[in-house]
């Protein structure tokens, strides 16, 4: 099993410049990791001198660059924001192409209260499949989340509710995106996980390991002490051949030791299933 690691305890000291990337990669490897996830906002610029830096840093402590998460905002209800939207994306596509990421998490956008839902769902349908390409063209696999709420925004993930995550997770089965299961905003939202993974089973690329001690709210906690069935999300995961990365979303607050304690739960729990 492959794991990688979104160091949001961290997350400060990263954006303020206390922890580098190239120290990320670093902490990565000596926890155990085999491979580390980025967000978007950790990355300054894209002048060529600081990219080459970054996938040398990454290739000296010989740690891939699993998935980069960003955060699009296609339910935004004004037309040429959204168009905004798009080209961040598609710039942030090819930021990461450039530093060797396999992934991309990408997000349908807020959920303003003047943008109704069918509305909502067209526009991140239609956004979501244009953006399709792009991500083929540079060969980045992207994968769409059931998300929740990142600090950046201010309202809730539009697609937080399961009807409108699975709506969507539908309306763009036939463009090679893929979906990044997270495994604690289900609950988060006030729904059972695995009813709902047992729907988009065959489209997981990648699974983003979280948990949470509150159902209806997200209440990040270490891996294995909260509400989230893992035992029985990996048996579904396992049975149904997934292979790919384990990518844990360490928000615990508990630094290195939050890290190799969830490593050694991911592992032991994959085992005994």
């Amino acid at each position: 099993m492959n794991i990688s690691c979104l160091p949001l305890s961290f997350m400060k000291d990263i954006l303020n410049g206390k922890i580098s990337i190239k120290k990320w990669a670093h902490i990565g490897k000596e926890t155990g990791l085999n491979g580390i996830d980025l967000s978007i906002l950790f990355l300054k610029n894209h002048s060529p001198m600081y990219l080459n830096q970054i996938r040398k840093d990454l290739e000296n402590e010989n740690m891939p660059l699993v998935m980069v998460t960003t955060y699009p905002d296609f339910t935004h209800p004004n037309k040429i924001q959204r168009e905004r939207e798009f080209e961040y994306l598609r710039h942030d596509i090819a930021l990461v192409s450039n530093i060797g990421a396999k992934y991309l998490r990408v997000l349908a956008g807020q959920a303003y209260p003047e943008t109704k839902i069918e509305q909502g769902i067209n526009w991140v349908v239609y956004y979501l499949k244009k953006i399709a390409s792009i991500g083929e063209k540079y060969k980045i696999k992207l994968v769409y989340e059931n998300h929740s709420k990142p600090g950046v925004w201010d309202y809730p993930d539009f697609s937080h509710p399961t009807e409108i995550f699975l709506r969507i997770a539908d309306a763009i089965k036939d463009t090679g995106i893929g979906i990044n299961f997270d495994t604690a905003n289900t609950l988060a939202y006030g729904d059972e996980p695995i009813p709902v993974l047992k729907k988009i089973i065959d489209r997981i690329e990648t699974v983003h390991a979280a948990d949470t001690s509150t159902r209806g709210k997200l209440n990040h906690v270490l891996l294995g002490t909260g509400l989230v069935p893992f035992r029985e999300i990996f048996n579904l995961l396992k049975n149904n051949g997934f292979n790919g990365w384990i990518c844990i979303e360490e928000d615990s607050n508990t630094g290195i030791s939050g890290i190799k304690k969830s490593i050694d739960f991911i592992n032991r729990i994959w085992e005994e299933v």
